[in-house]
């Protein structure tokens, strides 16, 4: 069966274009971008009862996994993210969604803030660098 609009393609192949004309610029961008300095968070507090619920690329969520969250970089992508004022850094791996808050630039799960902050702090400035795109 064909769309309307698109005659002579089917739905999947219409649905496959789509996917690749919105990732495409995504995935060249992780690679491309040099570091950028912004404001991290973190998440997995025992209080959030987040331990083995799904995260957004469907793995359970484990709050002692060098993982974290970002709205754009692609699931797998590995970053540094180094703390701006004191040079402690940590390598992760992108398997969520977020932060919900837009002033800020990635949440880290517990265990990947605690190597470079005070989770009492909450938040931290930070520099990112994506390291060799998609794991």
């Amino acid at each position: 069966m064909t769309h309307p609009r698109t005659p002579g393609r089917s739905p999947a192949t219409v649905a496959l274009a789509t996917v690749l004309v919105c990732a495409v610029p995504l995935l060249a961008g992780a690679d491309d971008r040099g570091p950028r300095t912004c404001v991290a968070s973190w998440y997995g507090a025992p209080e959030e009862m987040l331990d083995g619920w799904p995260t957004a690329s469907g793995e359970p969520f484990d709050p002692q996994a060098m993982t974290a969250a970002s709205r754009d970089l692609p699931f797998g992508t590995r970053v540094r993210v180094t703390n701006a004022a004191t040079g402690d850094e940590v390598m992760v791996r992108i398997n969520d969604r977020g932060p919900r808050d837009t002033s800020r630039c990635i949440d880290l799960s517990r265990a990947a803030f605690e190597e470079i902050a005070d989770t009492g702090q909450g938040l931290v400035r930070v520099s990112l660098e994506t390291l060799g795109g998609v794991a």
